[in-house]
């Protein structure tokens, strides 16, 4: 949430931040929010910031968001406090206590069960029946107004993202603003040729995306790499080799395979796909063409021959996305095909769009912030939105923009 000058509220932003042992590997997504705390600030508001860190599904970088304070302070060029309470009573005092212009972090959002993904998605509760969770009715009675900064989250249905703007009047973040505004308007006009390139692991969206932006024309071109590639590889009747096929079964992906052939089939020419693999045996990288990868041997990425041919398509566009690396890049064997490609994206004329947690990480890994014209912070959120559908985030920010808001729950001491 976030707040205006007389009470507190809440600005809701993401951190794609992975907590280490208390180490913060990538803070882009914090210092990206900062221009909105900052403003808030300003205004002497009493700023509650509440942020998810981490994956409960996958129990990865699930940690607590103590040391995001220390980055905030920083950035921010003031205290910002830290209390290790979510909704309960150490955090409704913590935030009873602040003056105009105090900045208060509250612990990991996701430590909360009505913030998890398992819960989102077993319970799918309507936006009026997140105003009814704990989470709300605990803090909501303490605000006067809520920000979210979070595009990052906007494909998430969760009471901290969609359940506070049916209470309170609410606004998008200037970050948040700037992304929806940016993507919406290059969706609307690219220019051509327009070339979509698409990686990583997490995938299950990325196929309807596809679908959508060559159906409507926005794409001219889909360069796959990474399990996107892999898929449609298979799909095309390319041997990937064992270990990839049982991967992708393992990962519950395989249905994704059908559906690639469909793609394929009604969108001829309309795809660059690999035409060497990687993999890596006792430390050694090793390349081979599609159709001869040794029997258990996993890709891990695209081949030489491929990255250069992805990279010719990236400096003779006009427009570019890239959603996903093109192999496992965080480790020195198998970063060749995603180091080629941000490469290209460094030196062409096009305009350049990254987004993603791990795209950014790579952005920031071969140092080409400063040359990649946009960094969208949100990954599914991007993914999702290219795919033409309404984002819940975005749905409830214009229920709350509207005053369309109900009366805020009443605190009541359920502890």
């Amino acid at each position: 949430m976030s707040t205006a000058k007389p009470s507190s509220a809440a600005s809701t932003s993401t951190s794609r931040s992975t907590g280490n042992g208390g180490v913060l590997k990538d803070t882009t997504r914090i210092r990206a929010c900062i221009p909105t705390l900052r403003e808030l600030v300003s205004r002497r508001a009493r700023l509650v910031l509440l942020a998810h860190q981490g994956s409960d599904i996958e129990y990865k970088n699930f940690y607590t968001t103590e040391p995001h304070a220390a980055v905030l302070s920083e950035f921010l060029g003031q205290p910002v406090r830290f209390v290790d309470d979510v909704c309960g009573p150490a955090a409704r005092e913590a935030i009873t206590s602040l003056a105009p212009g105090d900045v208060l972090l509250l612990d990991n959002v996701r430590f909360v069960a009505e913030e998890q993904t398992l819960f989102e998605l077993k319970l799918r509760l309507s936006h009026a029946e997140q105003a009814q969770t704990l989470l709300v009715r605990k803090l909501a009675p303490l605000a006067d107004c809520y920000v979210c900064d979070a595009f990052a989250a906007a494909h998430r249905d969760q009471p901290s993202l969609c359940g506070f703007e049916q209470v309170l009047p609410s606004a998008m973040g200037r970050l948040f603003e700037e992304e929806f505004c940016v993507i919406a308007g290059l969706m609307e006009a690219p220019k051509r040729p327009s070339v979509f390139v698409l990686g990583g692991a997490k995938i299950d969206d990325a196929f309807r995306m596809m679908r959508t932006v060559l159906s409507n024309g926005v794409a001219d071109l889909v360069v796959a790499g990474g399990l996107v590639g892999e898929v449609l590889l298979w799909a095309a009747g390319g041997d990937i080799g064992a270990a990839a096929r049982d991967f992708i079964v393992t990962l519950g992906f395989e249905g994704l395979v059908a559906e690639a052939r469909i793609l394929l089939a009604g969108f001829s020419g309309k795809f660059l796909l690999p035409e060497d693999l990687a993999f890596v045996s006792d430390g050694v990288r090793h390349e081979c063409p599609v159709g001869n990868v040794p029997g258990g041997e996993l890709v891990v990425d695209i081949g030489r021959a491929t990255a250069e041919r992805f990279a010719q398509a990236i400096r003779t566009a006009k427009t570019v996305f890239v959603n996903g690396p093109m192999g496992v890049f965080e480790k020195a064997p198998s970063e060749d095909g995603t180091r080629i490609v941000w490469d290209a994206l460094g030196d062409t004329d096009a305009y350049t769009v990254v987004g993603g947690g791990d795209s950014i990480a790579a952005t920031n890994k071969y140092g080409k912030a400063d040359s990649v014209d946009y960094i969208c912070t949100g990954g599914g959120a991007l993914i999702r939105f290219l795919s033409g559908e309404e984002l819940p985030v975005v749905k409830a920010l214009r229920h709350g923009s509207h005053g369309n808001v109900g009366n805020k729950p009443e605190e009541k001491d359920h502890d």
